[in-house]
């Protein structure tokens, strides 16, 4: 008996959305996505009750736009407790620690139920590292009801996020929750960094928040043109001009980057004149280098923040990371965690030098490391794929028997490596040069965007 055998009796309580029993148009997934859409939107603007949460103080900040989280709200836990879920049981399955067949029916749904519950369970122990960590204030002033009706909320929510996001992937609506909530959070995050009303007070006066509206004042006030133009380029602390400026062109070098692919000709046994091609693309592990390590970054930085406020002097806490709260937000100064967080400016890299290059090697090597793991757990080895190709009687043309297997030794284990050194190496790009959000909220939001624009153009195929 395997050990999701054995919890299988645990998994019978976690709620489920049923399968469709037939295929669901596609203008009814649509409907289904905009709504799902709407619902996170909505909850992400709904304050958590029975709390008054300081805004402006936020010590995730730098992290909640990867987690499509919102502080003080329903989604204060975003998709943290799915991703880390999926992750887990990515890994342990890859690891062989949990046996799924596949071609098992019921592998595959007590696989699923498991996940869920090993998100309920994390999404529990998080709520109450919050609570108790005093994210919403002191455990002894908030009180033993408030408390507990915070968990309840926030457990609630993670059940709403899950329940969402399996109605999507079962069919009822277009790709994942997790990919759509993300890549809406972070454009909506850009969008707002660029346009933002909001007046800030600074050193040189009051300034629009948005960098394209602070510019057109800056225009219309200051009393020369260079001058203004000069100030919207450089202004700190706010989004300014040569933000946006990098955000617009990792955003393009991302999708001409997802242009680069091998195409090879495959040839099916005991059929003629078909034409058949496998795709091998430069990004071949997508995204998943950088969200694994995104994952693990946070999750070490969330730690060490929460060690470091209880055990300030200890020795061992340090090294892990030690932190300063500037503006309402916890930077890391010193330990491993400041080593994993970005120099965000062409200045902090002259600083320190160090810094930097420690972060750029962590960052390549990582990514590198991850796309070439990822490839036995999710199966995208090339010993898989030829697999695949001997089960559904294709080939290579040219290349019969094992030399497809040897062929594909040469092409994909390359594109993996390579794929996640060019991840790692726009992410640092971006992150150098200040884009708005940061390098891996960007790539991440480029390559869900282009998977999306994908999805639709063969629904539009197969539609007409």
């Amino acid at each position: 008996m395997t050990l999701l055998h054995l919890i299988k009796p645990l998994t019978a309580w976690v709620p489920e959305v049923q399968q469709p029993s037939t295929q669901v148009p596609f203008k009814q997934r649509a409907k289904w996505t905009i709504m799902c859409l709407f619902i996170f939107l909505v909850c992400c603007q709904i304050p958590l009750f029975g709390v008054k949460v300081d805004t402006s103080n936020d010590p995730f900040g730098w992290i909640r736009t990867m987690l499509a989280s919102n502080r003080g709200t329903l989604m204060e836990l975003g998709i943290s407790p799915l991703v880390t879920a999926s992750m887990i049981m990515q890994l342990f399955t890859g690891l062989g620690v949990l046996r799924v067949d596949q071609s098992v029916r019921e592998d595959r749904e007590l696989s699923s139920r498991a996940e869920k519950l090993l998100a309920l369970i994390i999404t529990f122990a998080e709520a109450v590292v919050y609570i108790l960590s005093g994210m919403y204030g002191p455990v002894s002033q908030l009180g033993l009801i408030n408390s507990v009706g915070i968990l309840i909320q926030l457990m609630l929510a993670g059940v709403m996020v899950m329940m969402l996001d399996e109605l999507l992937q079962k069919g009822y609506g277009l790709g994942s929750g997790i990919s759509l909530f993300l890549a809406t959070n972070i454009c909506e995050s850009i969008i707002w960094k660029a346009l933002s009303p909001l007046t800030i007070k600074t050193s040189r006066g009051v300034e629009f928040e948005g960098a394209l509206i602070s510019t057109f004042h800056m225009i219309l006030t200051k009393p020369s043109l260079p001058q203004a133009l000069w100030e919207s380029f450089t202004r700190s602390n706010l989004p300014n001009l040569l933000n946006l400026l990098a955000t617009l062109v990792v955003f393009a070098v991302v999708i001409w980057c997802q242009n680069l692919k091998i195409e090879l000709p495959i040839a099916q046994r005991g059929v003629r004149g078909v034409q058949y091609t496998h795709t091998i693309k430069l990004f071949y592990t997508s995204n998943i280098p950088i969200i694994l390590l995104s994952s693990c970054v946070s999750n070490i930085s969330f730690f060490s923040r929460l060690l470091y406020r209880t055990f300030p002097s200890n020795i061992f806490v340090s090294i892990l990371g030690s932190w300063e709260d500037i503006g309402g937000h916890s930077i890391p100064r010193g330990g491993f965690a400041y080593y994993l967080s970005p120099p965000t400016s062409i200045a902090a890299v002259l600083f320190d030098p160090i810094h930097t290059i420690l972060y750029m090697i962590i960052m390549v090597s990582a990514c590198a490391g991850l796309s070439t793991l990822w490839l036995e757990i999710s199966q995208m080895s090339a010993k898989h794929v030829y697999e695949q190709f001997k089960q559904a009687g294709r080939e290579i043309k040219g290349f019969p028997g094992t030399a497809t297997l040897k062929l594909l030794n040469l092409y994909i284990p390359t594109a993996a490596i390579f794929g996640g050194i060019a991840v790692a190496c726009l992410t640092i790009f971006a992150d150098f040069l200040g884009a708005i959000g940061s390098g891996t909220s960007l790539l991440l939001a480029v390559n869900i965007i282009h998977n999306y624009h994908e999805m639709l153009t063969k629904e539009k195929e197969f539609v007409e």
